[in-house]
């Protein structure tokens, strides 16, 4: 099997949209805000309340999460779109400039931005990391959840963001 045959059988798997965030401490007294876009996210447990999300190895998240076990969660709703490619882009601006213009609220307890308009937010603290392949799983521990507005959710089919019909 090709890296091309799996990678389009595993297209046609629709799967939800959320924005991972975190506040990385070390760059100064206000530290900085890091997101990245994430499709492979899935509910593990509910008691305890548990979560995964598959990061990229080496990535700048799987970098800062490997050091900062709080993260925040926001489940992308269909009108939030360009919030997902804006988080989602190769090669892109600073995180700083990619949240200037957002409406978020700081989550409480994990400190991370969590957006506004979201169907969803949660805040979570890394439980355990596996090693898998040329990503990481990251489990986390749900501190705080909360759910938001009754829009379509945001969904990615077939290499494109999608709404459901």
């Amino acid at each position: 099997m090709s890296n091309d045959e799996f990678r389009a059988a595993m297209a046609r798997l629709a799967a939800g949209v959320v924005l991972i965030t975190a506040r990385d401490t070390d760059h100064g007294p206000r530290g900085e805000d890091v997101g990245m876009t994430a499709t492979a996210f899935m509910s593990v447990s509910l008691d305890p309340p548990l979560v995964l999300v598959s990061l990229r190895t080496g990535s700048r998240m799987d970098d800062l999460l490997a050091e900062q076990p709080l993260w925040g969660v926001s489940v992308l709703a269909e009108s939030q779109r360009p919030i997902a490619g804006r988080f989602a882009m190769k090669g892109r601006v600073s995180d700083r400039l990619l949240f200037e213009d957002l409406a978020y609220t700081r989550g409480e307890v994990c400190g991370a931005p969590l957006i506004g308009g979201a169907l969803a937010t949660l805040e979570c603290r890394t439980e355990q990391r596996v090693e898998a392949g040329d990503h990481v799983l990251v489990v986390g521990r749900v501190l705080a959840a909360a759910a938001g507005g009754d829009d379509g959710p945001l969904t990615y089919f077939k290499g494109r963001y999608r709404h459901l019909r």
